[in-house]
């Protein structure tokens, strides 16, 4: 098969002030054995190197672009904007987070899968986080699964094998149906994108590691857990979603412990940054849009809970936690699993790009 015989990828990398991985993300990508791809690189107003190093390159190989933004915007509106730009002959879409990188096989074993598997809206990988393989749960034969399928057990707590979007590849025609494929500000709208798109297309699956996803201290992923906005990520997702895969009976099966989960998570922001006006008020407007209330009262119940049992089981450990948490609420620790409620273990769960 020719060159422009293979379906073409867009490959994009929407970016803000990304100069200490972009280029190895950038040779990652110049480095993939499938020949015919663009790649499309979106900065968005970096103050550091970003934008030469991107130029750089660019001079240097035909099939990059770079885009600058006339202004500064949300990094899912960045990544809405990158995903505008892809060539109308792309029957393909991948997005490269700029502080990750894909393995030399990616781009030829997923289109391998799609091209083979034509109803599969989404392919997915496993990925590399840390020292973890993390988007595992489907068995090794599984190769496609029914959307609708995946989303009522990823809805009902199965494992999260829908990945990240360095982890993913998207049929382009999904993101053309419409202006915002990631359909809000939040950072965790990727997963919501992968229950819009399921609907009507199933999701293949490849089971190789062809990505690596960076741990560090500014990813959204380590704020998300600093202040447990992932959880509430996982409540909007479920309100909107699971009454169109679940049956009534479902549908209120995994609620509470959603919302319990919720306020677990937001206990250490509670005690770090009381008073933190713009964060509390964005969590009360948020529940609201997805018609749930904000209750203060069972906030601090579950602070109070929660510290009392653990003063209970380690009165020495909890007031030096309890220290280390107030003398360190500025600080965001680069992390990307997040902790099950109650435990203090490491779930090794994906927290959503």
């Amino acid at each position: 098969m020719s060159l422009h015989e293979q379906p073409l990828v867009s490959v994009v990398t929407p970016v803000y002030n990304g100069e200490d991985f972009l280029a190895e993300c950038i040779e990652s990508i110049l480095a993939q054995t499938y020949p015919h791809f663009e790649y499309i690189i979106v900065n968005n107003c970096s103050t550091d190197r970003t934008l030469q190093i991107a130029k750089d390159y660019a001079q240097k190989d035909p099939r990059i672009r770079v885009h600058t933004n006339d202004a500064f915007v949300g990094v899912m509106e960045n990544h809405n904007i990158a995903l505008s730009l892809i060539s109308p002959q792309a029957k393909y879409c991948k997005v490269v987070c700029a502080d990750d990188f894909i393995f030399p096989e990616c781009l030829a074993k997923m289109v391998e899968l799609a091209e083979a598997n034509p109803s599969a809206g989404l392919v997915g990988s496993y990925s590399i986080a840390g020292k973890q393989v993390i988007f595992t749960g489907l068995d090794y034969e599984t190769k496609l699964v029914n959307g609708r399928e995946l989303c009522r057990a990823t809805l009902l707590g199965g494992p999260y094998v829908f990945g990240c979007p360095t982890s993913l590849l998207y049929r382009a025609d999904l993101i053309r149906k419409t202006k915002t494929f990631f359909p809000s500000s939040s950072p965790h709208s990727d997963t919501t994108a992968c229950y819009q798109s399921l609907e009507h297309s199933d999701f293949g699956f490849v089971h190789q590691v062809l990505s690596y996803t960076r741990i560090h201290a500014a990813s959204e992923s380590s704020k998300s857990l600093k202040y447990g906005t992932i959880r509430l990520s996982l409540l909007s997702d479920y309100c909107r979603f699971a009454p169109k895969y679940l049956s009534p009976s479902e549908v209120n099966l995994r609620m509470g412990s959603l919302v319990a989960d919720y306020y677990h998570a937001l206990v250490p922001t509670l005690f770090e940054q009381p008073g933190n006006k713009e964060f509390w008020q964005s969590q009360k407007k948020e529940l609201q849009d997805i018609g749930l209330q904000f209750s203060v009262a069972r906030l601090l119940m579950t602070g109070l809970l929660r510290g009392a049992r653990l003063l209970f089981l380690k009165p020495g450990k909890a007031v030096k936690k309890l220290l280390a948490r107030k003398r360190n609420a500025a600080t965001i620790e680069a992390k990307y699993y997040e902790e099950r409620p109650g435990t203090g273990g490491d779930s090794g769960s994906r927290v959503h790009v």
